[in-house]
C-alpha cells in the first residue's frame, strides 16, 4: 500500500489478540468506540492474531463468548472506516479480502510505521 493511501487522525487503536480468550479486543473495540463518541478521528490496524476478528462467520467462543462482528458492524455509525490489517498475519492464516467481514486495506510492514506515525495517538490491545 502507497503511503498517499494511509489514514491519520487523532486515534490508531492497533488489535493484536485473537476474539476469544482473553478481553483484549473487545477493550480495543470499546476504546475506538468511545473516543470516536467524543469526535475523535479513529483508525484501526488489525496485526498478529486480531486479523482472526475480521472474519466472516464467526460464531460464539469457547464458554459462550460473544464474537466480534457485532462491534465490527457497529464501526461504521461512530465514523470509524480506516480499517487496516497486517498483510503478512492475514497470510499466515490464509485470509484473503474475501474472507473479511469488513472492507479493511491490507498493508506491509513496510507501512505500519508510517501509519503509527500519522496518529496523535496509538493505544495497543
Amino acid at each position: 500500500m502507497s503511503s498517499n493511501a494511509l489514514a491519520t487522525g487523532d486515534l490508531l487503536v492497533i488489535l493484536r489478540h485473537a476474539p476469544y480468550g482473553s478481553s483484549w479486543l473487545r477493550e480495543g473495540l470499546d476504546a475506538a468506540l468511545v473516543a470516536a463518541t467524543f469526535g475523535q478521528s479513529v483508525s484501526l490496524l488489525f496485526q498478529s492474531n486480531g486479523v482472526l476478528a475480521l472474519t466472516k462467520g464467526q460464531q460464539a467462543g469457547p464458554l459462550g463468548q460473544k464474537g466480534t462482528s457485532a462491534t465490527l458492524d457497529m464501526l461504521a455509525m461512530y465514523d470509524i472506516e480506516s480499517l487496516y490489517f497486517d498483510l503478512e498475519a492475514g497470510k499466515r492464516f490464509g485470509l484473503t479480502q474475501h474472507d473479511l467481514l469488513l472492507p479493511a486495506a491490507g498493508v506491509d510492514a513496510s507501512s505500519i510505521p508510517r501509519l503509527i506515525a500519522g496518529h496523535r495517538l496509538v493505544l495497543t490491545f
